[in-house]
């Protein structure tokens, strides 16, 4: 499964109840997050807006918490398959995530992730979801 930045920011950051069987989820093995440097670098950079206000040390603690619910995932190793474009050019990496880390969901709550994942092309590789959705269908809601 891949989280993108901000259903790791709802978990980590904002520690959203509604969220927090995700955590469990991955605390318990039942679920494996992925990452790959693009992404957690993404994360990283996120979690040090001013806005969120976390010191070095939180942030630090965050991203070790993190890296230990999540795999880190290379590239593709054969010709990967071809994935639609994301109108939004910086969200192109969690769908790049998702195939190469040939993962079931990709959980988001970004709009235009959300749209690609209402193209028939992405069937057979993984499906775009909601966190609610992902939660109802695995029934940790």
């Amino acid at each position: 499964m891949v989280l993108d930045t901000n259903v790791l920011l709802s978990l980590w950051v904002f520690r959203n109840s509604r969220f927090l069987a995700f955590l469990d989820a991955m605390r318990s093995g039942r679920w494996l997050a992925l990452t790959s440097g693009p992404c957690h670098e993404e994360f990283g950079r996120v979690l040090r807006y001013p806005l969120f206000d976390l010191d070095g040390p939180r942030r630090d603690a965050i991203l070790a918490d993190y890296l230990s619910v999540a795999e880190m995932v290379a590239g593709w190793q054969e010709p990967a398959p071809p994935l639609p474009r994301c109108r939004d050019a910086e969200d192109q990496k969690f769908l790049e995530l998702a195939r190469d880390g040939r993962a079931d969901w990709l959980v988001t709550s970004d709009k235009a992730l959300l749209k690609v994942g209402r193209r028939r092309r992405l069937e057979g590789l993984f499906r775009v979801l909601r966190p609610e959705d992902a939660l109802r269908e695995a029934d940790l809601s």
